[in-house]
């Protein structure tokens, strides 16, 4: 569990400009986010990847190439050299931020060499059924990094450092192929019959090559960035079996807590609490059923059922482990798993991950910063709320989620944060105002509406209650004068 009123923000969005020059940007940025209650940061994968300078991050070529050789057509990545990645983990530390670098194992895309290998194909819909005999195939999975020239590491994979690649260069076929000889890995998510492969050439976890390898990738990771932990990507791809272990031997070798919050996309809450259990509850997941209420709440038009906002949720059932999101990189329109939160649902639902105790919140950096590829302006109230972390949400907590569409709660504070305490009232259709207790010592004070959308002043009563305001489809969060 992280410390009390922590706050991790994405700091990248899928479209942001290709002029390598973000770890420079991120430098200049690590005082405010500190001032703002920022305590840590997800960084971009910071390797080098099949578009070179052009590349997210996610189409994983080299591990070892933090932007310092020449490949793919460039030196640095989207995101800088590796010098200026390193420079900017440094200040980051330097302002009191803890880093997770973005970590993606599941694949790897952009080889150096063609293969020719037996393979057979499987269903796109059941990737347990076997479609044919087997075939020759052509396939990229050769993996020299003659740009590096082994520098690092002399490792080189080939095809039976994979599973299975989507691609046969011999038919210019576009298939689900499994090379020979190769199995899908079990334990893994079941959406497809088994959803072991999802993209580029899949990598191979039961190989004792990889596996070693993946280690020694991370130590020399750890012992070069000096980071603070990961943000583990595509997990529902990969057996929980290698990812438990490789964190612990990381966590062995290095002497580390190293924090790991892991991408488990499923919006069944069982099936997240069975990937906590079979990792031994080390590693945190974000809280996907709660992004899906959000979605489907801001998608409603004032249909969804406001008292059921938490229910079947992560940070319900575990909330030591949950890292709680309203977007991210994957979910911002024009994406892979492309399900935004309506703008106007964005205030309600930053109230909930930020100014409730339980969860580990997670700030978008599109919500942060506005997103130029889609003309999304800077979230209203974000600076606003995060201030209010930061400052207001402590304390004895109390829930009134108990009407269709106007619910809230309040925090009484604490005796360490000077006029601590807060009550948030949110609706999602009519106007209208909710009876709350924030605690008898504030009787006969004054709160008023912080993100500015009431004018008019609460009194609290002597028994410590106030009649909060809020207007329709909005959110007001009341706060001590």
């Amino acid at each position: 569990m992280k410390d009390i009123n922590g706050m991790m923000i994405q700091y990248f969005e899928w479209y942001m400009e290709t002029n390598c020059k973000y770890w420079s940007y991120v430098c200049g940025q690590a005082e405010d986010l500190a001032k703002k209650g920022v305590t840590s940061i997800w960084l971009p994968p910071a390797y080098k990847g099949i578009g070179g300078k052009y590349e997210v991050g996610y189409g994983v070529y080299d591990m070892y190439d933090l932007g310092e050789f020449d490949q793919k057509g460039s030196i640095p990545t989207k995101y800088g050299t590796k010098d200026e990645y390193l420079e900017a983990i440094v200040k980051l530390k330097q302002a009191g931020i803890e880093v997770y670098t973005d970590i993606v194992l599941n694949h790897k895309m952009g080889a150096d060499e063609l293969q020719t290998i037996k393979a057979h194909k499987c269903r796109w819909d059941d990737h347990n059924v076997v479609e044919g005999e087997d075939e020759t195939v052509e396939v990229w999975t050769k993996f020299t990094f003659p740009g590096r020239n082994g520098k690092y590491s002399d490792f080189k994979y080939n095809w039976t450092h994979f599973s299975g690649i989507d691609y046969n260069s011999r038919t210019d076929e576009n298939a689900l192929y499994k090379l020979k000889d190769k199995s899908w890995q079990l334990d893994v998510d079941k959406e497809f019959g088994n959803f072991d492969y999802l993209m580029g050439a899949d990598v191979d976890f039961e190989n004792e090559d990889v596996v070693n390898e993946c280690k020694r990738w991370g130590k020399w990771y750890l012992e070069l960035t000096n980071a603070d932990g990961f943000r583990l990507d595509g997990l529902k791809h990969i057996e929980s079996y290698f990812m438990k272990d490789w964190l612990q031997y990381l966590r062995d070798e290095t002497g580390k807590e190293l924090y790991a919050v892991g991408e488990y996309w499923n919006g069944d809450l069982g099936e997240i609490e069975r990937y906590l259990s079979e990792t031994d509850y080390k590693i945190s997941l974000f809280d996907v059923p709660l992004h899906f209420n959000f979605y489907n709440a801001s998608n409603s038009n004032g249909e969804y059922n406001m008292a059921e906002i938490l229910d079947n949720t992560l940070v319900k059932s575990n909330p030591n482990l949950a890292v709680t999101f309203v977007d991210n990189h994957d979910t911002q329109p024009g994406q892979a798993l492309e399900s935004w939160v309506q703008g106007w649902f964005k205030e309600i639902a930053y109230s909930i991950i930020l100014l409730r105790k339980e969860g580990y919140p997670c700030i978008f950096y599109g919500d942060y910063n506005g997103i130029k590829h889609d003309k999304f302006d800077k979230m209203e109230n974000i600076d606003t709320l995060m201030i209010l972390r930061r400052d207001k949400a402590y304390g004895e907590q109390h829930d009134y989620f108990d009407d269709f569409s106007i619910v809230g709660f309040t925090r009484e504070g604490d005796e360490e944060h000077l006029k601590s305490g807060l009550a948030v009232v949110m609706s999602n259709r009519e106007e209208g105002s909710k009876s709350m207790y924030i605690g008898e010592k504030f009787a006969g004070k004054i709160f008023i509406d912080s993100l500015g959308h009431r004018e008019e002043e609460v009194l609290i009563d002597d028994n410590g209650y106030g009649v909060f305001p809020v207007n329709s489809g909005s959110c007001s969060v009341w706060v001590c004068m």
